[in-house]
């Protein structure tokens, strides 16, 4: 075989200059005999008009040039590695050294380490007694790993796409198209009103949504023709950093309570019945503690409570935690300890771009009228979009607010809301007081309260 080099210019390797490219020239023949296992890859050149011809002499010096040179270098990369290996015996490999202190047989890590390492292997050798009585137990069980992980490398590269898999929905970012108000504190509340305007109604309705919710979510099911006939005004807003609500820098459930009391105001609406579902019951809970005198009334549909409220009896918390899924216990547990390492899971979730189911999302355990309902396609596509503008800020801090809203301290108690005596401090005064005074003076919610419990 013959390589052929076309115009080389002045080409010389006597020539110092050009000795680097002399280099790579004999390192491509040497290359392509290596390749082709044959010694009579020669090279031609084809000179140009102003190409010198090298005599025999020089191109027989030239190839003693570059194989000692060759030979230095590869000389050198052996010592070089020779030197580098023995200077990591010294520092990481010698007794005195720090990994060997830190991490040694006899060290503190390491006895802690090997101890339950050798238990586990003690316990796991009775798996010896299947192997062939001449290899070594070391031997065998790596060719088993190595074969086992060669298998599911197979399979995992074999896997065939089933078509008829539901295909991952990509969340659509719908334009801004909601009514806002301006709050005193200069923030910005979007919401929504359904049925009869709000000096036409019989009855005036706020209802704040529930966790990965929004405004849209409203009351599921219910037609505007239903709010018409009974002369309802129905009233949902986006929660903050919700939606296209702006977020509050301090939120907690009395400044979600006066944000209600200001919508109110800022639409003409006097008396009010709240609303609460779900884990958006707490924002109920919340307008009967700090805006009692603004409500007509309040209606619970399977409320949360805080599952740390110290009120709760050993008995009643644990009816509680037993009905939940080791998720969302999890989820409870880092919202109140570590809630800021919630971030990372809802950004791998809900946040992620994709849409997913809502039992995984809120670690939900659903009954059957449950599972049927998120099967129908209509509520399917109520809920995609429902999630699509909760989320339509992708931010997770106002998530994990909310929930770390629902497991610390609310600032009161549900005992507080009921109907009870005010008592007075046990002094003369408030004796004379009690004595000549004849209206009885109660404390909590005055209204009616109806809540409803579903088993399904």
């Amino acid at each position: 075989m013959r390589v052929f080099l076309w115009d080389c210019e002045d080409l010389t390797f006597s020539d110092p200059k050009n000795f680097v490219v002399s280099i790579q020239i004999y390192t491509c023949i040497l290359f392509l005999q290596s390749l082709f296992n044959k010694k009579n890859v020669g090279i031609t050149v084809i000179p140009s008009s102003k190409t010198n011809i090298m005599n025999r002499g020089e191109w027989i010096r030239f190839k003693v040039c570059v194989r000692e040179f060759m030979i230095g270098v590869s000389e050198l990369t052996v010592e070089f590695g020779k030197g580098c290996r023995d200077i990591v015996k010294q520092s990481l490999v010698n007794d005195d050294s720090f990994i060997v202190k830190k991490f040694g047989k006899g060290s503190y890590i390491g006895k802690r380490v090997r101890e339950p390492c050798n238990k586990l292997l003690d316990k796991l050798s009775f798996f010896n007694q299947y192997l062939p009585e001449d290899k070594d137990p070391i031997h065998a069980w790596s060719v088993i790993f190595f074969v086992s992980l060669l298998a599911l490398s197979a399979l995992y590269v074999n896997f065939e796409y089933d078509p008829s898999a539901p295909l991952v929905k990509q969340v659509f970012l719908h334009p801004a198209s909601a009514t806002r108000i301006v709050l005193p504190d200069g923030r910005y509340m979007a919401y929504k009103e359904r049925g009869v305007s709000a000096d036409r109604a019989r009855f005036s309705i706020i209802a704040p949504h529930t966790f990965l919710s929004s405004r849209l979510a409203g009351i599921p099911g219910v037609k505007d023709s239903l709010l018409e006939e009974f002369g309802i005004h129905l009233l949902t807003y986006d929660l903050p950093g919700f939606g296209e609500s702006d977020p509050h820098p301090q939120r907690n459930l009395e400044s979600s309570a006066i944000d209600i009391s200001f919508l109110a105001d800022a639409l003409g609406v006097d008396k009010f019945w709240v609303i609460g579902y779900s884990s958006g019951s707490k924002h109920a809970w919340a307008a009967l503690r700090y805006i009692p005198d603004r409500l007509a009334g309040a209606a619970m549909f399977a409320p949360m409570v805080n599952p740390y409220d110290p009120i709760m009896t050993k008995e009643e918390r644990r009816r509680t935690w037993n009905k939940w899924t080791r998720k969302r216990k999890f989820m409870y547990f880092l919202a109140r300890r570590f809630p800021r390492l919630l971030a990372f899971f809802y950004q791998r979730s809900f946040l992620s771009g994709k849409h997913g189911q809502i039992d995984r999302w809120l670690s939900l355990s659903l009954g059957k009228r449950d599972k049927a309902l998120m099967e129908d396609p209509i509520y399917e596509e109520f809920w995609q979009r429902d999630v699509e503008e909760s989320i339509r800020q992708g931010n997770a801090k106002p998530f994990v607010e909310e929930a770390a809203l629902q497991v610390s301290n609310w600032g009161f108690s549900l005992s507080d809301l009921k109907l009870q005596k005010l008592k007075h401090n046990r002094n003369v005064l408030s004796w004379l007081k009690a004595i000549f005074t004849e209206t009885q003076e109660y404390t909590g919610f005055l209204g009616p309260i109806h809540i409803w419990h579903c088993k399904c």
